[in-house]
């Protein structure tokens, strides 16, 4: 049934799982960057949110002349939603950066991912009303339990409060951007993905590029075609492609479960780690990735038979 946006909740889940996956592999590229230059990690950010801008901007523009733009939301709303999520997509990438060097990957990526689902879920039940249930609170405590697996299985995790601290506010950003892209798609006011994303990352690239002149903008590397391609992958499949499905699966997937199939993200980290990277394969590895893929199939499936039941009674009114 189509939910605020007009997107059946189905094909919502399906870009969701499309665009946590992608997510993963933008860190596999990061670390393939540093590793051949001396970019750093705000920088990085600032062109991953330009090149996602350029791309976003090219596709807009062929589709006006293809197809009608989509009918917008007020304008109040649509002015609402963009600085929102803008500020709140700068703070959720640029602290948990600034977390994962406070306090290491592990720790930072762990505080961030886990704190989400329960910002997302206080967030949804104090502002709209959604309600886990019982099968969802089993599936957000196996998920949690399995990135913790996942990510602090090795036991080299350093805790610093103010990592710990960076890492609570990236998730706090995570969670607004989340929150609002559900509540304006359940109003009606999340029709054009492509353009929210687009207007997203304007802001996000002008509040970073003062951060990145600072850091260091411009990368030397002795290979300099890699680096190029790598941030074009970067700007391409985890960026424009990623975020345009997520903010549009967000808009019509309750809240409390998009925190939780978005942890898809660390189990393609994992894999493309094992795979291509060269990282050994771990119990931990194995045993969290698991169970993150049984808790986002059980919520899969509670958010399809919801979409089901809301569907019939709608059709039987």
């Amino acid at each position: 049934m189509p939910v605020g946006s007009g997107m059946p909740v189905g094909r919502g889940l399906l870009f969701l799982v499309i665009a946590g996956i992608a997510w993963g592999t933008a860190g596999a590229a990061g670390s393939l960057v540093y590793r051949i230059s001396d970019l750093g990690p705000l920088a990085l950010s600032f062109w991953r949110s330009a090149g996602g801008l350029l791309l976003l901007l090219g596709a807009l523009a062929l589709r006006r002349r293809r197809t009608p733009v989509p009918a917008a939301g007020p304008r109040r709303g649509r002015l609402l939603r963009t600085v929102a999520t803008g500020i709140g997509l700068t703070v959720f990438q640029s602290a948990y950066f600034a977390a994962v060097e406070a306090t290491g990957l592990a720790v930072g990526t762990v505080v961030t991912l886990g704190a989400g689902p329960v910002l997302i879920a206080l967030g949804a039940r104090l502002t709209m009303g959604e309600r886990l249930g019982g099968g969802g609170l089993v599936a957000v405590t196996g998920a949690l339990t399995g990135l913790g697996v996942l990510v602090l299985g090795g036991g080299s995790g350093t805790v610093r409060p103010v990592g710990v601290a960076l890492a609570i506010l990236s998730a706090a950003g995570y969670a607004v951007i989340t929150l609002l892209t559900r509540r304006l798609g359940r109003d009606g006011g999340g029709a054009d993905a492509m353009a929210t994303t687009a207007r997203a990352f304007a802001i996000g690239a002008v509040l970073l590029l003062p951060l990145a002149v600072g850091e260091g903008l411009v990368p030397h590397t002795a290979e300099p075609a890699r680096v190029i391609w790598l941030l074009a992958y970067v700007a391409a499949v985890p960026t424009a492609l990623a975020y345009a499905l997520y903010f549009a699966g967000a808009a019509v997937v309750r809240a409390a479960t998009v925190s939780v199939i978005m942890l898809l993200e660390p189990v393609s980290a994992a894999v493309i780690a094992v795979a291509l990277l060269g990282e050994r394969l771990t119990l931990a590895t194995v045993v969290g990735t698991l169970l993150l893929l049984a808790a986002v199939t059980g919520l899969a499936l509670t958010e399809a038979r919801s979409a089901a039941v809301r569907r019939r009674a709608a059709a039987a009114v």
